[in-house]
């Protein structure tokens, strides 16, 4: 018997959970679903993402993971629990966990993680900001002396950070991603052609026509629903110029952000960088034209991971062999 390592990712959107020696063993939606009358968690990931909308009275799915952090404790709590029981069996040893949060949660936000994990029976905890771990998980060499800017788009922060010498020089998050897009197409679809839909629907529109920059194709989809006035299903066909300028308010907040961090930024820094790029991590990353939009509005090339959806797990991984380095910048506790 040995102590399990593991890494976890505890997105917004989804979980990753990255076992030493292993790899990740675990890449599913971070969405339960729970028993009301028995307040018991039933299904967790993919299972309870195909109970969304479809549910009886007596059970409710949540995602218990909002903006990077906990908002509802218990659930998380008994979310921790299921998934360190499944990954780590009947292990006698307590695991010892790295889990990566937002660069910019505040300590009663940071205290939650710490405290749920270790509630959850966790023997040891460290705690590691998100876009360090994208750098490492995207093998940027960060111990070396020269700027690196991460970008880390996810599903409820963006996360934005200069990394030189094993450490973050300057950073700063803001509370927009994939889940802001998915809202506010939602938002369009039903005041625009009256027509209801569900989250799965508008990530569905996102991911096929979604786009931040103009595109000489104007992609279309047919997007199912119902009609807000008669109530009957209906379908209707939505183009990717509309779903743009949709999205382009939340978009222009992310550039806007980057430059606000590059102003900021050593000079030197901000050479190495010039000279390197911009790193694109996290799952809303991926959406068309984006590294275009940001390399518009900031003038540096831009580069997208590439795994961006593993980064963070991976560099979470990464971080478990290098546990003593790491104690003097990251919380550790012992329970």
């Amino acid at each position: 018997m040995f102590t399990p390592y593991l890494g976890i990712d505890l997105g917004t959107t989804n979980i990753l959970v990255y076992l030493k020696g292993k790899g990740i063993v675990f890449d599913e939606p971070s969405v339960v679903a729970k028993n009301l009358k028995k307040n018991k968690v039933i299904a967790i990931g993919k299972e309870a993402l195909d109970m969304v909308g479809r549910t009886p009275i007596n059970i409710a799915t949540s995602r218990p993971m909002q903006n990077g952090v906990i908002s509802e404790y218990s659930t998380t709590k008994q979310m921790l629990l299921y998934l360190i029981n499944k990954i780590c069996g009947n292990s006698l040893f307590k695991p010892t966990l790295v889990v990566a949060v937002p660069s910019r949660i505040t300590q009663v936000e940071k205290r939650a993680v710490r405290n749920c994990a270790l509630e959850s029976g966790v023997k040891e905890i460290y705690i590691i900001e998100e876009p360090w771990a994208a750098a490492v998980g995207s093998n940027i060499a960060i111990n070396e002396p020269g700027g690196n800017m991460v970008v880390d788009i996810g599903g409820g922060t963006t996360d934005i950070a200069v990394i030189s010498l094993n450490g973050i020089v300057i950073s700063n998050s803001i509370r927009v991603g994939g889940n802001t897009f998915d809202e506010l197409i939602k938002n369009y679809v039903k005041k625009a052609h009256n027509l209801l839909i569900g989250d799965p629907m508008a990530e569905q529109i996102k991911i096929q026509i979604g786009s931040a920059y103009n595109s000489d194709k104007d992609l279309s989809m047919e997007v199912k629903g119902r009609d807000l006035i008669e109530g009957n299903p209906k379908t209707i066909t939505l183009k990717s110029s509309e779903i743009r300028d949709v999205l382009n308010d939340p978009l222009l907040k992310i550039c806007q952000k980057i430059r606000e961090i590059l102003e900021q930024t050593p000079p030197d820094l901000c050479g190495d960088i010039i000279e390197r790029g911009i790193l694109l991590t996290g799952g809303s990353s991926q959406l068309r034209g984006l590294d275009k939009l940001i390399f518009e509005h900031a003038n540096v090339p831009v580069h997208l991971a590439e795994d961006p959806l593993k980064c963070v797990a991976l560099g979470c991984g990464k971080a478990l062999n290098m546990l003593d380095k790491i104690k003097e910048n990251y919380i550790q506790v012992t329970n």
